[in-house]
């Protein structure tokens, strides 16, 4: 456990400390291409980040799975399949052999909301592609379509949705009109966790003063719980970042996020003109790691890396705006560095109001 008593430092500009936990650089050059062989792309999480991870946010046990997608052979992981297994919930593992396998999808698998936990593990193996076209994974308790089972879907315990040792790339959800955002993945209500996993090259809308998550887009967590993301990469080297208006890896709107001993690298937003969007612009541009909108919450990172992402507006790292100006942002044994564009920064590379909350605890800020 780490020492709670250590001393926080409020500053405003560089916080170093040489023994930090999330130190180490990225390549910037990918050795691969990541759309034909993500595999062997930069791999899960910060290679220096060692913070000790709660027990609720490990993998869970998949070692009596409920359901295996393929018989064995790569030819039966279909996409069909798969969003099968999702749509009956439980334990999911995969059968495709002994090698690598990509499935791409055409349209997203969906969590329905009377299956109680979701768990999805491709033991390091399995990649799940949207083929440039499609998002991958979809959960929304307050989408009658997909069972409606409470009168406050909002704030409600299940399902609980993990996804571990798995890549996602080429999600987009550019033609999404009424969930934008989540390019990868779209949550909504529950819980859900990320464990052990990669983003690359996925997108969601260009422009919107809040539209965002070109990996993961997440909204109403269960009692306000935060949403864990451990040992997990987003981007991670030149040409597998992700891309979308705001929040190049991850967005979300009232949400909490502990993220352990991960990486965000190379993703950008790319819209124009901030929330709320300037008069003759479309808006956005804002979060190229990470965009958190709302009002009381909580951003965690420990022994977590972000560096070189990019915007236009605010925020080149981290955008954290709660609107009634509580919540708290809490960064410890990390580094954020060499993060570009925008303007209206409160510290390095980080967008928030002034007198918010924050905790810097042996981290590195530049």
């Amino acid at each position: 456990m780490k020492n709670l008593t250590k001393t926080l430092a409020l500053l405003s500009f560089i916080i170093c400390c040489s023994c930090g936990g999330g130190g180490g650089g990225v390549g910037e050059s990918p050795a691969v291409d990541p759309h034909t062989d993500p595999l062997n792309g930069p791999p899960a999480g910060n290679p220096a980040g060692h913070y000790p991870v709660p027990a609720e946010a490990v993998t869970e046990d998949v070692s009596s799975p409920d359901r295996l997608v393929g018989n064995g052979t790569p030819g039966s992981c279909t996409a069909a399949a798969f969003i099968q297994a999702v749509a009956q919930g439980g334990k999911i593992k995969f059968n495709c052999g002994l090698n690598p396998y990509t499935i791409t999808l055409d349209h997203p698998a969906k969590v329905f909301n009377d299956k109680p936990d979701v768990v999805i593990d491709g033991e390091g193996l399995i990649t799940l592609s949207g083929g440039g076209a499609t998002r991958i994974l979809y959960m929304n308790t307050c989408d009658p379509n997909q069972v409606w089972t409470t009168n406050h879907c909002q704030d409600q315990a299940q399902p609980r949705l993990t996804v571990q040792n798995l890549t996602f790339i080429d999600g987009n959800s550019r033609n999404e009109s009424e969930y934008d955002g989540g390019g990868a993945i779209w949550v909504r209500g529950g819980r859900f966790k990320v464990v052990n996993s990669r983003f690359f090259n996925n997108v969601c809308a260009d422009l919107g003063p809040d539209a965002g998550g070109a990996a993961i887009r997440v909204f109403s967590q269960y009692q306000g719980l935060p949403v864990y993301v451990v040992n997990s990469t987003f981007g991670g080297a030149a040409g597998y970042g992700n891309t979308g208006a705001n929040g190049g890896g991850i967005s979300s709107i009232g949400v909490s996020w502990a993220i352990y001993n991960s990486l965000f690298s190379h993703n950008r937003a790319i819209g124009s003109g901030g929330n709320p969007a300037q008069p003759g612009t479309p808006g956005g541009g804002s979060g190229g790691a990470i965009y958190n909108d709302g009002n009381t919450m909580t951003l965690a990172l420990y022994g977590t890396l972000i560096e070189n992402n990019q915007v236009n507006m605010h925020g080149s790292a981290i955008f954290f705006i709660t609107n009634d100006h509580t919540g708290t942002l809490h960064i410890e044994d990390s580094v954020i560095r060499q993060n570009s564009g925008g303007y209206w920064y409160e510290l390095p590379g980080i967008s928030m109001h002034s007198d918010t909350n924050r905790q810097i605890i042996n981290s590195t800020i530049q």
